[in-house]
């Protein structure tokens, strides 16, 4: 029984996601409506770069002060959350489901806040790579790349990670969860702190590779950041979610390789 029930939560997840959403409007309106102010702020990033705050988080050059270093760690912990919430969100509804047959629906503040933290350290690690890919001029001051070999690795990498078994893992964990949850389940606020961990370091597992993306294209360019968010919610979210990312893992494969052998003509 306990085999088949990760397939079942997938089979049912349309029709379960919208009982769940009609039960706890509040969790779905909640996390949608800072969503909704995330990709408006990105938004407002790029219509209006001559803006101070948005000039501070376009350095010209890699000698950052602490206001750049403090801009461009907002914009990606933004962009972290406008990109990875919508697709935690029938995780986030499972979670206060359950939570309400214990009479503890507040854990979800703690669950969300703890996945949430997680892509706030991914978003440390981000500006600080920022700062290094642009001290060697292998990108330009939104982030994107300058460098054909850069473009490549990266597109490899991503392509590659798509059919490793960590990758297998992670995607399965963040596509199941009624499995991962009754697997995960702890009581208390400290058990939603340190379940919310474990889902974020799973979604961390499962979309690093096409997050470090974001270096290509560059994270100005709204139509790429909404490109690979459409992406990671795909896989995640279809019925065949784990057929979409080999898909995408063979693309991007061949557009690493296409780009290597460009450079090596």
């Amino acid at each position: 029984m306990k085999k088949e029930m990760p397939g079942a939560a997938r089979a049912d997840a349309p029709a379960m996601f919208a009982l769940l959403a009609r039960q706890h409007r509040f969790w779905v309106w909640g996390p949608l409506a800072l969503v909704l102010a995330s990709w408006t702020f990105l938004a407002w990033t790029v219509l209006d770069m001559g803006h101070p705050l948005v000039q501070l988080m376009m350095p010209m050059s890699a000698r950052w002060g602490v206001a750049n270093a403090a801009a461009i760690l907002s914009m990606w912990a933004v962009m972290m959350a406008a990109m990875m919430l919508p697709s935690a969100l029938p995780m986030l509804l499972q979670f206060v489901n359950l939570s309400r047959r214990n009479g503890e629906v507040a854990r979800g503040w703690a669950f969300v806040g703890a996945y949430l933290l997680v892509w706030l350290v991914f978003s440390m690690a981000a500006t600080a790579l920022q700062w290094c890919l642009q001290a060697a001029g292998w990108t330009d001051p939104m982030a994107a790349s300058r460098s054909a070999w850069l473009t490549a690795a990266l597109l490899l990498l991503a392509g590659i990670y798509q059919f490793s078994p960590l990758k297998q893992v992670c995607l399965a964990r963040c596509r199941s969860p009624i499995a991962f949850l009754l697997g995960e389940w702890r009581p208390g606020p400290s058990g939603a702190l340190v379940m919310g961990l474990r889902h974020g370091l799973s979604c961390l597992g499962c979309c690093w590779a096409l997050m470090a993306l974001l270096f290509v294209g560059g994270v100005m360019n709204l139509a790429w950041v909404a490109a690979l968010a459409i992406a990671v919610a795909l896989e995640k979210m279809l019925p065949r979610g784990e057929q979409l990312a080999a898909v995408m893992g063979l693309v991007l494969m061949g557009a690493g390789v296409f780009k290597l052998l460009a450079l090596l003509r």
